[in-house]
């Protein structure tokens, strides 16, 4: 496909607009997975059942030619209804590889928390070395690839807790809420028919998101941005450095991931804002989105219904942008 010379902000732009085409009221949800298709993070979106997750999701990857593939996990799955698995030919005496789904540039993984650890594990690998083992074989995945993975916050039974190994390998953790009720409104005209939806054509190659990759690179950050996302992180770790009377609330903080995905997501924001340069407010911007996963809050934080985005809050009040 060929794709005309366009800025990163209007090639982005055009895909905002296809999308826009179906879902309606998730334009904070379209550029986070924007910004992580950009920075080639994976994405965990946490959601009542009906707020356009997959519906979203798929118009993504029409809007920039790339598979997909939707797996709906459930207690059942096996390994190899992920990653495939070697097929027995008895006429030529050999195995070959039949590969699953998981084979695509979007990888949708619906109720991820439904699934039992060995599939877990087998995901893990996916997204971490970005290739899958079957047998004795190893075979690289699509570039780019990304695992979208939904989980219903509401229904807990029959759902599986998902390793902190794996959920720390999420760049983003994002929540969708219901939409405004004008927003509302919209959706019941243009989805209550039985006619067709519109179809969400192709604006962007795989080639041109490899090409903003590079320029992401480019984006520039001051080493004083630098050293206020470690200081952001390190309050995680040791709020009392910081007079935050926090450690009561927290098991642990934030892995060394968190100071890296802020970095590159906050350098992201600031290419999608048009600039070349990072600011201390993109990392501010990105900083829930990246931390709330990664915060292990104690049962009395649970208990006194303070949420790792209410200790976030705190830390982001609380630690300067410059020393």
């Amino acid at each position: 496909m060929q794709t005309p010379a366009l800025s990163s902000s209007d090639a982005l732009q055009q895909v905002r607009q296809q999308i826009a085409q179906l879902v309606v009221g998730q334009a904070a949800l379209i550029d986070r997975l924007l910004l992580a298709l950009l920075c080639n993070g994976h994405v965990l979106l946490e959601g009542v059942p009906g707020v356009a997750k997959t519906l979203t999701i798929n118009s993504l990857a029409k809007a920039i030619d790339a598979s997909f593939s939707r797996i709906q996990f459930t207690p059942d799955l096996l390994p190899g209804d992920l990653t495939g698995t070697l097929v027995y030919d008895p006429r030529e005496h050999i195995f070959t590889a039949e590969k699953g789904p998981i084979f695509a540039n979007l990888l949708l993984a619906d109720e991820i928390n439904r699934a039992p650890a060995k599939v877990q594990s087998a995901l893990l690998e996916a997204m971490q070395e970005k290739q899958v083992t079957l047998g004795k074989e190893t075979y690289p995945l699509p570039k780019p690839f990304l695992v979208l993975a939904t989980q219903n916050p509401i229904e807990q039974e029959g759902t599986y807790m998902l390793p902190e190994a794996q959920v720390d390998r999420f760049m983003f953790k994002l929540k969708v809420g219901y939409p405004s009720m004008e927003d509302e409104l919209i959706v019941m005209q243009r989805m209550a028919r039985t006619e067709a939806l519109p179809e969400v054509q192709a604006v962007l190659s795989i080639d041109a998101i490899m090409q903003l990759r590079k320029e992401l690179e480019a984006v520039y950050i001051d080493e004083k941005v630098e050293r206020y996302i470690i200081r952001l992180v390190d309050a995680t770790r040791h709020p009392g450095n910081y007079q935050l009377e926090l450690d009561r609330y927290l098991r642990f903080g934030a892995s060394p991931r968190a100071s890296i995905y802020l970095s590159l997501a906050a350098r992201g924001h600031a290419l999608m804002q048009g600039r070349d340069y990072t600011t201390p407010q993109d990392v501010k911007d990105v900083a829930h989105d990246i931390l709330r996963h990664r915060l292990a809050i104690s049962y009395r934080a649970e208990a006194e219904a303070i949420t790792s985005d209410d200790l976030l809050d705190k830390i982001l009040s609380a630690v300067p942008v410059s020393e």
